[in-house]
C-alpha cells in the first residue's frame, strides 16, 4: 500500500469553497430575484472546482496505482509479477523440414478398358456385378455361341470332304509318276497332276483357315476381363443384340490398384525437378484432400516430354498403390513434390513469425522475463514449422500469442502449451 503525502492544493481548494459559500448570505425577504443569479454563479464555480481536482490532480496522487491499472489483463484483473503481460511461448528446436513443390493434379489410372464384343448376336449372359473388382481373364459375360457352332462344324465338314480329294489327287500322282518315266502317259499330264495335288492341299488349309476362324469366334462368344479392376455400371442389358465393335461397348474396367495422379508444376521449378531425377533420387509425392489432409503417398514415375506453352507448366505422374482405395479416379488432389529435406536447421512455430513492410521479425524472451524484437531471416516454410536461418538459435524462447500488447522491453508472464505458467519479474 502507498502512503502519500496529503495534497495541499487540493485542501485550499477546499477550504476556498466552504468560505465562498459561507459569505453568500441568503437574499432578504421579499427580494429574492435580486440575488438569484449569485446562487448560479456559485453552483457553476462549485463544479469547475470538483472538476479540476478529479481530472488534473487525482491522476498524479497515486502514480503507482496508475501503472498498475495500465497493466491490468483483458478480463479487468491485474496480472501478478508486477504487471507482467502473460504469453504463450515456443522453443526454437532443431529439426528436419522439406522442401516441398506443390501443383494441382486429377487422380488418373494407369489402365482404362472399354470392353467391347469381337462378333455379332445376343448377349445371353452378365456374370459380373456394377462396382466388382474383377481379375485378368475372369469371365464377364457370354454372347449367343450356337450360330459360330454351326459354321464350325460346317468347317469341318468342308475340311473332311477336301481332305478325301487330297488323297485321291495323291493316288493319282504317284501312279502317274510311275507311268511317266516308261513313257506311257505325256509329261504334261503328270505336271497337271502334280498341281492338282498342290491345289488341294491349299484348298484343306483354307478349310482349316475357316475351323479356327470359327473357333476363335466361340472364344469370342465368352467375354473376359482383360485388365484386373473394378468395373463400372453396365452399359448394355442382357438379351439385347450386340454388334462387333461397338461404339458403345459392354463395360468400363478401370485399374485402381495401383493408381496414378497426374498433376502440373511451372516451368520454373522444372530444372530442380530435372537434377534430382538425373542424380538418380527417388522423389516422394503426397496427394492431399485439400490442403492439410494427406491421403495417399506414392513415387514420382516421369514427366511429359513437353512444357504447356498456354500455361508455362508441366505434366508430372505420380504412381501410388492405393491400397485402401483412398484415391479414385478423376479426383482432384493437391501433389506435393518432395525434392529437398534439409536436416539440422533451426525451426520455430510459424505461429511466432511476426512482419511489417520493412522487416520480418520475433519477439525474443530474454532471461530477465522481458522481450525484445529480434530481426530473423525465414528460409523454408512448411505446415507449422518455420525455417530461420538467421536471428535465432535452438532454446531460444519466442512470443507466439500476446503479441498485439508487446513492445520492446516488455515484462511477461511466459505460459507453454502443456505446462504450468512461469512467474515472470517480481
Amino acid at each position: 500500500m502507498n502512503l502519500e503525502k496529503p495534497n495541499t492544493l487540493d485542501r485550499h481548494d477546499v477550504q476556498e469553497t466552504r468560505r465562498s459559500f459561507r459569505r453568500i448570505k441568503p437574499p432578504p425577504p421579499g427580494k429574492p430575484k435580486r440575488y438569484g443569479w449569485l446562487w448560479l454563479v456559485n453552483l457553476v464555480l462549485v463544479g469547475l472546482g470538483v472538476y479540476y481536482y478529479y481530472y488534473y490532480f487525482r491522476p498524479h496522487a497515486n502514480p503507482a496505482k496508475a501503472a498498475s491499472d495500465s497493466a491490468q489483463s483483458p478480463g479487468g484483473r491485474s496480472g501478478r509479477g508486477s504487471g507482467a503481460i502473460p504469453v504463450v511461448a515456443a522453443t526454437a528446436r532443431k529439426g528436419d523440414i522439406g522442401v516441398y513443390f506443390t501443383g494441382l493434379g486429377s487422380v488418373t489410372p494407369i489402365y482404362t478398358v472399354t470392353v467391347k464384343s469381337q462378333i455379332a448376336g445376343y448377349l445371353m449372359q452378365v456374370l459380373y456385378k456394377e462396382g466388382q473388382t474383377v481379375r485378368k481373364g475372369e469371365l464377364l459375360a457370354q454372347i449367343d455361341p450356337r450360330p459360330y457352332q454351326v459354321m464350325l462344324e460346317t468347317a469341318q465338314a468342308g475340311l473332311a470332304r477336301d481332305q478325301a480329294n487330297l488323297e485321291n489327287a495323291k493316288v493319282d500322282l504317284k501312279r502317274y509318276q510311275t507311268l511317266a518315266p516308261l513313257k506311257a502317259i505325256p509329261e504334261q499330264q503328270l505336271a497337271t497332276q502334280e498341281a492338282t495335288v498342290k491345289q488341294q492341299q491349299a484348298i484343306v488349309q483354307a478349310d482349316q483357315a475357316q475351323i479356327d476362324n470359327a473357333k476363335l469366334d466361340l472364344i469370342y462368344c465368352h467375354i473376359t476381363a482383360p485388365i484386373t479392376g473394378r468395373v463400372g455400371l453396365r452399359l448394355i442389358d442382357p438379351g439385347n443384340y450386340v454388334t462387333a465393335n461397338d461404339s458403345t461397348g459392354l463395360v468400363v474396367i478401370t485399374q485402381v490398384q495401383p493408381i496414378s495422379v497426374i498433376f502440373t508444376l511451372p516451368e520454373a521449378q522444372l530444372p530442380t525437378v530435372l537434377s534430382r531425377l538425373h542424380a538418380g533420387a527417388r522423389l516422394k509425392v503426397e496427394a492431399l484432400n485439400g490442403e492439410k489432409t494427406k491421403i495417399a503417398q506414392g513415387w514420382l514415375t516421369t514427366m511429359d516430354n513437353q512444357i504447356d506453352p498456354t500455361t508455362g507448366t508441366v505434366k508430372l505422374r505420380a504412381n501410388f498403390d492405393n491400397r485402401d482405395r483412398a484415391l479414385f479416379p478423376n479426383q482432384f488432389v493437391n501433389a506435393r513434390l518432395l525434392v529437398e529435406e534439409k536436416q539440422g536447421v533451426t525451426l520455430v512455430p510459424t505461429a511466432a513469425v511476426q512482419r511489417n513492410s520493412q522487416i520480418t521479425y520475433v519477439y525474443l524472451v530474454k532471461p530477465d522475463s522481458s522481450v525484445t524484437v529480434r530481426t530473423i531471416t525465414i528460409g523454408t516454410t512448411e505446415g507449422e514449422d518455420s525455417e530461420v536461418t538467421t536471428g535465432l538459435v535452438p532454446d531460444d524462447q519466442v512470443v507466439m500469442t500476446g503479441v498485439d500488447k508487446l513492445q520492446e522491453g516488455t515484462k511477461v508472464r511466459v505460459q507453454r502449451s502443456g505446462e504450468r505458467t512461469q512467474k515472470g519479474s517480481s
